[in-house]
């Protein structure tokens, strides 16, 4: 007895069971599957109309999820990598760059917690934090700060 394949909804809820997807990933990761023209746009309508796709609640995953170890520049970069609409991630980018600094200091404080002892080494801390998307002006401030930082700790 052979295994029916499952139908292209019984896919997109399998994958939004592991995480929230945006109806771009869905389209892009169940298009090979599609045997009839339409019928996963079908498909993908009756499961935003049902709530099961919301572009709001992918994107505070996201940044749930990943915020707490990225700048806003990589963060932003997931987003739209998703395929969300630009206004709402411009909107949550925007949100995050209050907490910028605070943030990259938490991510330089587990990596390194303390200050670099010379300048081959505050280089390596910067290019540290901007490979991970924080903003430049974001790094100074940490890396300068840091013996501020490394006094208090």
């Amino acid at each position: 007895m052979g295994f029916e394949k499952p139908s292209l909804k019984g896919r997109a809820l399998r994958l939004l069971a592991q995480r929230e997807h945006s109806r771009a990933e869905l389209q892009r990761k169940l298009a090979p599957h599609e045997e009839n023209p339409g019928e996963l746009k079908q498909a993908l309508d009756e499961l935003q109309a049902k709530g099961f796709i919301d572009e709001q609640r992918v994107i505070e995953s996201v940044v749930y999820r990943r915020a707490a170890r990225l700048g806003a520049s990589r963060v932003r970069q997931e987003l739209q990598a998703k395929g969300l609409p630009a206004e709402a991630v411009a909107q949550a980018v925007e949100a995050l760059r209050g907490s910028e600094t605070e943030r990259a200091r938490s991510v330089w404080r587990k990596k390194f917690g303390r200050a670099p002892a010379d300048a081959a080494e505050r280089a390596k801390q910067m290019r540290f934090l901007a490979a991970r998307g924080f903003g430049g002006e974001a790094i100074r401030r940490v890396v300068a700060g840091a013996d501020d930082e490394a006094d208090g700790l």
